[in-house]
């Protein structure tokens, strides 16, 4: 039995991918970025003393790495359970 989910059931899922896929590309970059500040803010925070601010520029850091692997690997898990659906 081969099942699969039918993509082109809904009228303008096509523009919906777009979609998706553009607020990815957006949420990738931004968290790149963000990181690299915050990475950026953290070491010359932690070289001259502020402690606060480097912790919240730490938190920023890990927060940013979690958005973007979240935002990454969320096509590779989706793909990985639709064809873990199949093998059902």
């Amino acid at each position: 039995m081969d099942i699969f989910p039918d993509f082109n059931g809904l009228g303008g899922i096509g523009d919906l991918r777009e979609v998706i896929g553009a607020l990815l590309t957006f949420v990738l970059i931004i968290a790149v970025l963000m990181l690299i500040v915050c990475a950026i803010v953290w070491a010359l925070s932690t070289a001259n003393g502020h402690h606060a601010a480097a912790t919240k520029a730490r938190i920023g850091a890990w927060s940013a790495l979690g958005a973007a692997v979240l935002a990454g690997g969320g096509v590779a898990w989706l793909n990985w359970l639709i064809d873990l659906g199949q093998q059902l």
